[in-house]
């Protein structure tokens, strides 16, 4: 499948505008690790995802992430073009979780696209409020769920998306993805070991109880 396929509005531009974007498109095939985006002076250009999985994180003063979102086949990131929207006043940081195949669409085609186009303009603003709508509910779990609750979501999270009990990730990474730190992940990881939730080996968590996760997660 090729990009028209995969960016929504596509059959909504005229054929100058289609023939805009193919002329200007880049694609890139990266390695896990690979960061494709680094802070609001990195005007990186819009990402459509083909394959793979992106991570979209912050980073405090002290040098803590917390993974805002993540995207995958077919999504769209648009912070990755942050200085296409002068409002924004935090840095995001993207980066593959996974090896990936993404295109990237220069942030002055997108705009002129978006000047152009209502379809267009309208898919942004929706995609807009909906990456928001996803911080803002980000920012509600860390400010009135204790950590228990999303450790456990984050591990059921996982599971899902990687379609296995059996979840290669260190307590560094968890401790990455939830703005927290390795000991205190270390120290609650045992603590959902102790009650038969999971079970803990070197680079690997385990669930043993869904059920009893889910109930505490909720």
């Amino acid at each position: 499948m090729c990009f028209q396929d995969y960016f929504p509005v596509w059959d909504k531009l005229n054929p100058h505008q289609q023939n805009r974007i193919l002329e200007n498109l880049t694609f890139r095939r990266v390695e896990k690790g690979t960061i494709l985006h680094n802070g609001s002076m990195d005007c990186t250009g819009l990402l459509l995802v083909k394959s793979g999985q992106l991570r979209t994180y912050i980073l405090s003063d002290e040098g803590r992430e917390i993974t805002l979102y993540r995207l995958f086949d077919r999504d769209m990131c648009l912070f990755s073009a942050s200085c296409m929207m002068r409002s924004i006043q935090f840095e995001v940081t993207i980066e593959a979780e996974k090896p990936s195949e993404l295109w990237i669409i220069p942030t002055e085609t997108y705009q002129s696209m978006m000047a152009e186009s209502a379809p267009v303009a309208n898919y942004t603003n929706e995609l807009m409020a909906s990456r928001f709508s996803e911080v803002m509910w980000l920012m509600e779990q860390i400010m009135w769920k204790s950590l228990d609750k999303r450790v456990a979501s984050f591990l059921l999270e996982e599971s899902s998306i990687e379609g296995t009990r059996q979840l290669n990730i260190t307590h560094e990474t968890i401790a990455n993805h939830l703005g927290s730190h390795r000991e205190v992940i270390t120290r609650m990881l045992r603590y959902f070991q102790s009650e038969g939730m999971v079970k803990l080996s070197r680079g690997m968590v385990t669930i043993l109880n869904e059920a009893k996760l889910e109930e505490l997660r909720d």
